[in-house]
């Protein structure tokens, strides 16, 4: 009985090698897996949460045009009632809203709530970006008076002061005077609109301008700053100046203060830049910020490492097949 053909060794080895390239494949593919999943609110490959913080004269319905216009993007949004009792106590209550949002986060402040901000996301790793409309920006040991008397606006003659009692406590609060809230806060509105935003204004302890800022987030957290040119509450001098040594992303407007309210459209494409800018797959940096993504850096690593064991399979088995002597055929 005629012997079987004895089996090619180059068949083997060619086996062989496609099995090592498919080892090398399970590992990119492993690498790949291991990145963080589409959706997962506690990776950075979900979108951000955006958190609107208000500022002084105002509460957290003034952001109401562009919450929708963000949700509508599929961004879950929320904007927390900002205490206005002073800088400290205020932008510790704004970080522990951010301790309670699972996931990355962009950061937004109007006016005063920019002053929060900055404080508020320091030590903050899930802060991916910082959004600044028509605001204080403060360096540390700024306040908000120190800023606004080396850039004077209208604003100190629009306010009174009200003496108010709390919990045993006494302090003075700020308002706008209604007769000054169109023209000074929210000249492109209409004046019925601007009446009803009188009436409703909630007012700012002194100590929300006075206090000095103990935090600058800004400086390690890539920002966006959007100037209002026709702003007379906070001189657009001053935003440019904040923005400018910030190296933030800026854009300017034709707007009043409440630029959130009158131009919602622009605001929220700001914000959308800063979102998509730390969202997956992209690298939030500013000239002030620093950082890299980690998981492209995994996966090339991992990518190389499959071809190196690829490159060296090849290199083996070819030489094996040099050696290997050829056998007959028959029997």
């Amino acid at each position: 009985m005629a012997a079987s053909p004895a089996p090619d060794p180059r068949r083997r080895i060619h086996r062989r090698h496609v099995i090592a390239a498919g080892y090398a494949m399970v590992l990119c593919t492993t690498v790949a897996a291991a990145s963080p999943a589409e959706g997962d609110p506690h990776t950075a490959s979900a979108k951000p949460t955006v958190v609107l913080v208000h500022g002084a004269f105002a509460d957290a319905s003034s952001w109401n045009g562009v919450i929708e216009r963000l949700e509508r993007r599929g961004y879950a949004v929320i904007a927390p009632a900002n205490p206005l009792r002073g800088l400290h106590s205020d932008s510790t209550y704004i970080a522990s809203v951010l301790d309670s949002v699972k996931g990355p986060i962009v950061l937004v402040g109007h006016s005063y709530g920019g002053a929060l901000i900055g404080s508020a996301a320091e030590g903050n790793s899930r802060v991916k970006s910082l959004v600044y409309v028509s605001a204080q920006m403060l360096d540390v040991g700024e306040s908000g008076m120190s800023l606004s008397a080396r850039f004077p606006s209208e604003l100190a003659t629009a306010t009174r002061s009200v003496t108010y009692r709390a919990g045993g406590i006494s302090g003075t609060d700020l308002y706008l005077k209604p007769d000054r809230l169109h023209q000074v806060f929210a000249a492109d509105l209409p004046e019925s609109t601007a009446r009803v935003l009188a009436a409703a204004q909630r007012p700012a302890a002194t100590t929300a301008f006075s206090e000095k800022a103990e935090a600058a987030a800004w400086k390690h957290i890539p920002s966006w700053f959007l100037v209002a040119k026709q702003d007379k509450a906070i001189n657009p001098d001053q935003e440019r100046f904040e923005a400018g040594r910030a190296g933030s992303h800026m854009v300017e407007i034709d707007s009043s203060h409440v630029a959130m309210i009158s131009h919602p459209e622009a605001v929220t494409d700001l914000v959308l830049q800063a979102a998509e800018a730390a969202g997956p797959g992209r690298s939030a940096l500013a000239t002030t910020g620093t950082g890299h993504d980690e998981r492209a850096e995994t996966a090339l690593a991992g990518i190389a490492a499959a071809s190196l064991i690829t490159g060296t399979g090849a290199v083996l088995l070819g030489r094996r097949l040099r050696r290997t002597p050829r056998t007959p055929s028959g029997g």
